[in-house]
């Protein structure tokens, strides 16, 4: 079958099951979830979660987890405008002053963007500017964001991915608006695609991961039956950061708390194999079938706290003890960082985990490039030793290669193994910039990487897929994708 852009898919009927809800994946129908999109503690003595409500804010409004402290970034006099666009500066214009938050809480938001949030552990661009997100915001929002066919709520739509229907909509979709919707203080956004999510749900009560595009039934060829993992982890988290947001419910008929624990609940129940492993999806999947991008090793550490079950830092563990077996001699990815699309649980390429009649993908491709992202969240926020031994590898990598001459895919060794011609994607560029965050001396190489995804054209895996990464790393580049939970709002007499 044709490569699928934005589709996490699934198994032949009765082969195995539902893939991931939607990434671009190169290959086979396949993996699409930041998930998703066709799209980690030690052994031995854990850590325990703190009591909800346990964290102690800092002065500087920073929580008091295990890394550094979260500050308010400083108002920044940037450098003349043609040297903020990535250009080379020197004489011109005044310098134009970068406006920087944490903006105070008010009108009902606790966190309103932006934000600015820096934590000591990482590095941020030379000029980050908060309109660069504002307008990836508003681009995928006008691009991706619709009303039709979604039974009177609102709808991601994949408008050009390849592979599966066009203006259909992938649960990944609907987890990656969410968690935009939260951190950008878009509370009817994050409120009516949750509503939409819950209009299609599967047996185990966790979101179809495929809908058609008339919203009348679930989408065909792969089927759309059943749940992808790594959606339903993006939806827990964006509800998670949405109680503290917003708290209460909002026009949603309980309360965003009470909706995440449940869905963490049927995630435990349904996808979480031995109370280890996040498998990808509910009704498939197990040690042989594994997605090392659907891991979010950050998350987990939160899941653990808000439902008091201390066996997600055990799934935080078997995460890292995967995503280190996955790199060694035989797969050729020691050193570089590239994980496999699909693999087992030693970290040994799989193509046959969607059954005997498919091949899935095993080089790094659309679902593999999220995992700087997700392992760099890690570092960042906890500052964990094996998140930063693996954006170590990744960031030497590509910086060696240059923003400018990353392509869509690589074979595990490092050779080009592009998927799409005729441009760049943002899905790459985004998540290995944000890997190079953990070091100052890596800042030309995430410099170059934040000029280039603000730039809004890096779209050659298709508009829903590139867009909602564009802005997902442009949150996380700029201080503005954070973990709430560990922190305090800023009132305006503080400031």
């Amino acid at each position: 079958m044709p490569a699928l852009i934005g589709a996490n898919v699934p198994p032949a009927p009765g082969a195995v099951g539902p893939g991931s809800s939607g990434t671009p994946s190169s290959g086979s129908p396949a993996s699409a979830t930041p998930g998703t999109s066709g799209s980690a503690d030690s052994p031995g003595a854990k850590p325990q979660p703190p009591k909800p409500g346990a964290s102690t804010p800092s002065a500087d409004g920073s929580g008091d987890g295990g890394a550094g402290p979260i500050s308010p970034a400083p108002e920044v006099n940037g450098p003349n405008p043609s040297s903020i666009d990535g250009g080379a500066g020197g004489g011109g214009p005044t310098p134009v002053a970068l406006m920087r938050g944490p903006t105070p809480a008010g009108n009902g938001a606790n966190f309103p963007f932006p934000q600015n949030r820096e934590s000591s552990n990482c590095t941020y661009p030379t000029a980050y500017d908060n309109d660069h997100v504002t307008a990836a915001f508003q681009k995928w929002k006008n691009d991706t964001v619709t009303s039709d066919g979604a039974g009177g709520h609102l709808r991601v739509k994949r408008p050009h991915e390849p592979g599966l229907e066009p203006n259909s909509t992938v649960s990944e979709g609907i987890a990656y608006g969410m968690v935009i919707a939260v951190y950008m203080n878009d509370q009817n956004l994050f409120d009516e695609l949750w509503k939409y999510e819950q209009s299609w749900l599967a047996p185990s009560g966790l979101m179809n991961w495929y809908i058609n595009a008339a919203g009348d039934g679930l989408g065909q060829n792969p089927g759309g039956e059943g749940a992808a993992s790594d959606a339903d982890a993006d939806m827990a988290w964006a509800l998670v950061m949405a109680d503290r947001q917003w708290g209460g419910q909002g026009t949603l008929s309980d309360t965003y708390l009470n909706y995440a624990k449940d869905t963490l609940g049927k995630i435990w129940a349904t996808e979480v194999v031995d109370g280890k492993l996040l498998k990808p999806g509910d009704s498939w999947g197990g040690w042989d079938t594994v997605n090392i991008s659907y891991f979010t090793p950050s998350y987990f550490r939160v899941f653990a706290t808000v439902t008091e079950n201390s066996g997600w830092l055990d799934v935080v563990t078997t995460s890292y003890d995967i995503l280190e077996k996955s790199l060694n001699d035989s797969n050729g990815n020691t050193s570089n960082g590239l994980v496999p699309a699909w693999c087992n649980s030693e970290g040994q390429p799989n193509a046959g985990v969607w059954g005997p009649d498919q091949s899935a993908p095993t080089h790094y491709q659309y679902d593999s490039c999220r995992t700087p992202f997700r392992i760099a969240l890690d570092y960042c926020w906890s500052g964990e030793a094996r998140s930063l031994s693996y954006v170590q590898k990744t960031t030497s990598f590509f910086s060696g290669i240059g923003v400018a001459s990353i392509v869509d895919g690589y074979d595990l060794n490092g050779t080009p193994h592009p998927q799409q011609s005729g441009g760049q994607s943002a899905a790459f560029i985004g998540p290995a910039g944000v890997g190079a965050m953990h070091d100052a001396s890596a800042r030309a190489f995430l410099d170059d990487a934040y000029n280039a995804v603000k730039g809004l054209n890096l779209l050659v895996g298709g508009d829903y897929y590139e867009e909602s990464w564009t802005v997902l790393s442009l949150l996380m580049m700029t201080g503005n994708f954070l973990d709430y939970t560990a922190l305090e709002p800023v009132t305006a007499a503080a400031q």
